[in-house]
């Protein structure tokens, strides 16, 4: 396997600190954002497919893989999807990008919801896998989402209680965390696992992980009651994916959920795959960004 071949792979220093990233390509630009528990590595079988049409920009979100570790604080601010999403609209603009395409997965997802939010001239279309709103999530909890999203409750327990424990064996955590749905340890191709791994050995990196989880559960439902309540929705257009075989599709309706947070029609399928859309069905995700973004 060709792991990112022909990009590079650097770091840009914003105001809070490093931001590592790999980057390639000639033409528009699309910033891809990876999920929980992972790291740009998440991107290895899309982004150089990509490179021909578009510049692609994957960078590690603040706090996970390699990138800069925020500060924990008592109200998780810096941890919040709001805060994130000026990380990232900082990084562009360093890049200089004032304008740019997004996709993203699961965290990244939530931080592409944020961005389109509050800098809605930036983001000329997104591209979102794999979620619903998180202030959805929370207003639908029953006892499936609690038992099958189990971790989201877990990861907001008060630091240091869910650190103390996965850092006693990150590595079996991990394993245990991605299996959402069955899988082998092969899953994950051989170089992206060991990045994730490395990643996830740091104690620096499980804590910035809990404090995201810890946001989600407080600060970013405050945020995302304001904004819906002042009526902010996303105004670019926007595609929703969702795996089949995953938790989205069997606990929600996905499209009639986000239209309510959108002004243009929302367009959206479910392909056949799990929880990670991106490793386990590359092809309809390359193929799906190209149709959409042309």
């Amino acid at each position: 396997m060709n792991f990112f071949l022909d990009f590079n792979l650097s770091s840009l220093k914003i105001k809070g600190g490093f931001i590592r990233y790999r980057y390639a390509g000639n033409g528009p630009p699309l910033l891809m954002l990876h999920g929980n528990p992972q790291t740009h590595a998440m991107w290895h079988k899309i982004a150089p497919a990509l490179i021909k049409r578009y510049t692609i920009i994957c960078p590690d979100i603040p706090g996970y893989g390699k990138s800069f570790k925020p500060k924990i604080s008592k109200d998780h601010k810096n941890y919040s999807k709001v805060r994130m999403a000026s990380y990232i609209n900082e990084f562009m603009t360093l890049l200089g990008f004032n304008k740019f395409y997004f996709i993203g997965h699961d965290r990244g997802a939530r931080i592409g919801h944020r961005l389109a939010l509050n800098y809605p001239d930036k983001i000329l279309k997104l591209i979102l896998l794999d979620i619903i709103p998180t202030i959805e999530h929370f207003e639908r909890t029953n006892k499936e989402f609690a038992m099958g999203y189990y971790h989201w409750f877990w990861l907001a327990q008060r630091y240091p209680i869910p650190e103390s424990v996965i850092n006693k064996a990150p590595e079996e955590w991990f394993f245990a965390h991605t299996s959402r749905e069955k899988k082998d340890k092969d899953f994950f191709a051989p170089k992206a696992l060991s990045d994730y791994l490395e990643c996830v050995k740091n104690p620096e990196t499980i804590r910035a992980i809990c404090e995201d989880y810890r946001a989600a559960a407080s600060i970013d439902l405050k945020d995302d009651e304001i904004s819906r309540k002042q009526n902010i929705k996303i105004k670019m257009p926007i595609l929703v994916l969702w795996g089949k075989k995953g938790k989205i599709e069997q606990w929600y309706d996905p499209l009639p959920i986000w239209q309510k947070y959108c002004v243009q029609k929302v367009k959206g399928y479910g392909i056949d795959t799990g929880h990670y859309l991106a490793e386990e069905n590359p092809d309809e995700i390359i193929k799906s960004i190209n149709s959409f973004l042309k």
